[in-house]
Formats: structure tokens, sequence, C-alpha cells
């Protein structure tokens, strides 16, 4: 079983984090696990949306005081889907609602690959943030985790 898991990358000049990596699952299981909020919250936060599909929105929990408001902001079927969340990490503490002037958005895009899917997520807006270098290297630290653990549930269940 061979997964290339290259670690995520800061783009300063953009105000970027970036990290593909590839897995053996078939897309649809993939795009499960990135879209449905059952799914992501066994891998990520604990999701949950008002509904489905762009527009919906809701919060991603990562604990009793870390909970993030985030909206799907746009949806290409198995192809990508883009979330916008207010998870500025450096303010040190969580606005009640999503704050259009200082979120950041990232986007998972899945690409079928010989023998799985490759998944690229791309986060940006940092430069609305209180700390933009702080939080993309908060950021970058968080994909690598949170992805690595995407590719061992997606595959131990293929």
């Amino acid at each position: 079983m061979v997964v290339i898991r290259e670690g995520a990358v800061i783009d300063s000049d953009r105000f970027a984090v970036q990290r593909a990596i590839r897995t053996q699952a078939p897309i649809e299981k993939v795009w499960r696990a990135v879209t449905e909020p059952t799914h992501v919250s066994r891998w990520f936060g604990a999701l949950e949306l008002d509904g489905a599909g762009a527009g919906a929105s809701g919060t991603m929990t990562f604990g009793p005081a870390d909970v993030i408001p985030l909206r799907v902001e746009s949806v290409n079927e198995l192809r990508s889907i883009t979330y916008r969340w207010s998870n500025d990490d450096a303010l040190g503490y969580r606005p009640e609602g999503l704050d259009e002037q200082t979120s950041t958005v990232f986007t998972f895009t899945l690409e079928d690959v010989d023998g799985g899917t490759l998944l690229t997520v791309v986060e940006s807006g940092f430069e609305r943030t209180s700390d933009p270098a702080a939080n993309m290297e908060y950021h970058r630290t968080g994909w690598d985790a949170e992805l690595d653990k995407l590719v061992a549930l997606v595959e131990a269940e293929a």
C-alpha cells in the first residue's frame, strides 16, 4: 500500500496553506469523507450543518470551548467543496458567528488517479486574520494531522 503523504506547505505570498495527499480509496468514499457531516466528524471536528450544499451553515466543534462557525461556499459534485470558517487560532477566542471580514476559506479538490484519489486542500485568506504567520503555521500542522487521519479512515474501510 503506497500512499504519498507530502506535508502541508505555506505560501506566504498568497497567504495560503496547501496539502496534497494520495489515497487508495475511491473518489466516492473520499467525497463522503469531506462532505457528509457524519463522515467529516469521524476524522476532523464534529460538523453540524443546517442543510446540504452551497449556503448550508453550522459549526465545527473540536471541544466544548472550541466551536467554529462555518458555511459551505460551493460544491462541484465529486470534484470540490469549499468551506468558509472563522478559525483564527491566534485570536485566542472564537466568534459566535461567521465573520466575513476575518474568515478563511478551504477547498477540498478531488481527482481520480490510478488506483485511488488525489485529495488537495488549499486554505486561503490568512491575511485577514489577527496574526497571518502564526495562523498559517497552526493550520499547516493541523492539515498534516487531519488529512493523515482522513486517509487512515478511508483506507481502513476500503
